[in-house]
């Protein structure tokens, strides 16, 4: 994880070597900033964090210039505090790379049920072939374990503690049930 300003609330650029996939976490406050750098002028997919009444959301979106669909999105939508953005560090993706991933973030996304999907259109799953659809497998891996690296474990399943412990709160006007899981 590289901070280009030393700032650890900033910009954090995360890569993991041994793959093409670059991430970019950018504060809704340092769009601006990070216009002087070049990773996101280039084709990828996206993710806009908010929350709204403490409840997680989520906007996922794909674009052939990421930088301008932030700017897009800075006067348009007012919930999301922070921006992931996935690109390729060799150039790789296409935009039918690009919708596949958006695609499959929406669709894990959806199925896990961490966060308040924002989307009002659903992506659609574009035609591919069995081996291109095989390396965006992979790629979409690295998204799943960077974006979880960043703070926002979005595409992680929730998983149950071992033990089973169960909380009960019962009150005058109030009956909960809580379980432990692997987040507390």
């Amino acid at each position: 994880i590289f901070l280009p300003d030393g700032n650890a609330r900033g910009v954090k650029i995360a890569e993991i070597t041994s793959r093409t996939v670059l991430s970019i976490l950018v504060p809704r406050s340092e769009l601006s900033n990070i216009s002087k750098r070049d990773e996101l002028n280039n084709v990828g997919v996206y993710l806009l964090f908010g929350q709204v009444d403490s409840k997680p959301l989520v906007y996922i979106g794909e674009a052939e210039n990421c930088l301008n669909r932030l700017r897009q999105h800075n006067k348009s939508k007012d919930f999301w505090t922070h921006a992931l953005v996935f690109v390729s560090k060799t150039q790789y993706f296409t935009k039918t790379h690009i919708k596949f991933l958006e695609w499959m973030c929406f669709d894990v996304a959806n199925k896990v049920d961490r966060y308040i999907l924002e989307n009002s259109n659903i992506p659609t799953k574009p035609h591919i072939s069995e081996s291109v659809e095989s390396d965006l497998f992979d790629n979409f891996n690295t998204i799943k374990i960077l974006s979880s690296t960043l703070g926002f474990p979005i595409f992680d399943e929730i998983i149950k503690s071992k033990d089973n412990k169960m909380i009960y709160c019962k009150g005058k006007d109030a009956h909960a049930v809580g379980e432990y899981i692997e987040d507390g």
